[in-house]
């Protein structure tokens, strides 16, 4: 068992289990990214959930997903974590381990499901040699920033950004 997979076990817990997701559970991913990303097609999400499944990549950057399991095998959350070369807040001068979605469903929640899925994220951080971990939600999602704090992050910026095209 490698290092990775000892850290992950270590967050088993006797109503769930956290692992890697496997390119099966793709369609599952994919309609959680939907509930949470609304904006972008079922498409989309499951082109960007088999490209990351199949090459551990995002970008160019390593990157995983997490899945949460029941006791009866289904899913019921997901953390997608990666690395990024910088964060706002974070040392510039290492990379950082980033959350890029975090998703459990809403009858789920507050049942320590996030907490594991955020645990398991920063091992794998851990493993990628990170001493820092990132995310980002919107300004107006409370639920989201009440979350993150519980869990040790703390709000290092606020700021709306812009894009031109040229």
């Amino acid at each position: 068992m490698t290092t990775q997979n000892r850290r992950l076990e270590s967050t088993r817990t006797p109503r769930l289990s956290i692992c890697q997701a496997q390119i099966s559970n793709q369609d599952e991913i994919a309609k959680m990214c939907a509930l949470l990303w609304p904006e972008t097609s079922i498409e989309e999400h499951l082109q960007e959930i088999g490209r990351l499944l199949t090459s551990g990549m995002y970008g160019i950057l390593p990157a995983t997903i997490l899945t949460s399991y029941r006791e009866d095998g289904k899913l019921n959350g997901f953390l997608q974590v990666g690395l990024r070369s910088h964060a706002d807040g974070c040392d510039p001068s290492q990379p950082v381990g980033f959350i890029e979605g975090w998703f459990v469903y809403e009858h789920f929640r507050g049942q320590g499901i996030g907490k594991a899925l955020m645990r398991a994220a920063e091992n794998w951080a851990r493993d990628h040699g990170c001493k820092e971990m990132a995310s980002d939600t919107w300004i107006d999602h409370a639920s989201s920033k009440k979350a993150h704090e519980a869990l040790g992050f703390e709000i290092v910026d606020r700021c709306v950004n812009f894009r031109k095209e040229l």
